[in-house]
């Protein structure tokens, strides 16, 4: 593969390069990954900045609906927006839909967009691990808005803010009750919380919603990050595409503040940090997983499951002889 040309066609925006870089950022085998691993620093340094949004709430909330209608909403003032939805994977057969596309049909056919689903695979909150490189990508290609939409809530929130320059959280009118034990770190991690479904018999539910979060997110701490009234609560209607102009100024009122206030690139200094250490700590589990270390890991393996030796002894044993000694903590 020609990494030149690829990286040439990318950053002209062509939508055939940026989909075949995707494919190869999300591979597993060795060469791929070495030829990813060019291609992202061919491309590092390039001028555009997109804006990053990160998309999480409870399955059936209605967010591949409030993607393309926000979508749309975007494209319609001339911006280009990319979709990167991450699809659950099947724990028995590693098996994912995709569906996420079929969904936005409208949006799909929107020459300003650009929709990619991806498996979860095994990863955290379903975010995919290769999911900051596509970001990468598509930000180099020239779009203005990244949407990333998450599998489900809960400890994904902290992975989806590391990639994100925004953190929206979408809830159903009335679904306080499934979320009572990640309520306080979603509160925590939204930058916005949108209360869907704000349209007909649900409206007035929605409302009443609405202000409840409202009034549960005064009672945070104060965020160096955040001007003031940030983070908020307002509702919105993907079906009847009511609120969403009024979501997009807060937005952009918020990026707007965080850029003149230098919070943006910081965050972003510190988001590249993060993904450095998570590297290192991938690489080191990876290890693991290759020859001599993956027979000596299964043989004590074995032996912890006899009771030979305790889980804590085997791992320490395992670590000494290949890490060298390992620190007491």
């Amino acid at each position: 593969m020609d990494i030149e040309d690829l990286a040439e066609r990318i950053l002209a925006g062509e939508r055939r390069a940026l989909a075949r870089a995707i494919t190869l950022v999300e591979s597993g085998r060795a060469d791929h990954r070495a030829q990813a691993r060019a291609l992202i620093e061919r491309l590092h340094g390039h001028e555009n900045v997109a804006l990053r949004v990160g998309l999480s709430g409870t399955p059936g909330v209605g967010k591949s609906t409030f993607i393309e209608a926000f979508g749309m909403m975007l494209t319609a003032q001339g911006l280009k927006v990319a979709v990167l939805a991450v699809d659950p994977s099947s724990a028995r057969s590693g098996g994912s839909i995709l569906g996420d596309k079929t969904r936005m049909e409208r949006l799909s056919r929107d020459r300003n967009a650009f929709i990619r689903p991806s498996p979860s695979q095994s990863h955290l909150g379903g975010v995919a691990r290769r999911t900051r490189e596509a970001i990468d990508l598509c930000e180099a290609a020239g779009f203005d808005v990244i949407l990333i939409e998450t599998v489900g809530v809960g400890q994904s929130e902290t992975v989806v803010a590391e990639m994100s320059d925004l953190f929206l959280l979408l809830l159903a009118p009335a679904g306080g009750d499934e979320l009572q034990g990640v309520k306080r770190g979603i509160m925590e991690t939204a930058d916005i919380i949108l209360i869907n479904k704000a349209d007909g018999d649900l409206k007035a539910t929605a409302t009443r919603t609405c202000a409840d979060y409202a009034g549960a997110l005064r009672l945070l701490r104060k965020r160096a990050q955040d001007p003031e009234g940030f983070p908020k609560a307002l509702t919105v209607s993907a079906v009847e595409e009511n609120g969403l102009d009024r979501a997009w100024d807060e937005m952009t009122a918020l990026s707007d503040w965080r850029r003149e206030t230098g919070h943006f690139e910081a965050r972003r200094a510190a988001q590249a940090r993060y993904w450095f250490e998570a590297e290192v700590r991938e690489g080191l589990l990876a290890r693991l997983r290759r020859e001599p270390v993956k027979g000596a890991m299964a043989a004590l393996a074995h032996q912890v499951e006899d009771g030979e030796i305790s889980a804590a002894a085997a791992a320490e044993e395992l670590l000494e002889t290949y890490l060298g000694e390992v620190p007491q903590v």
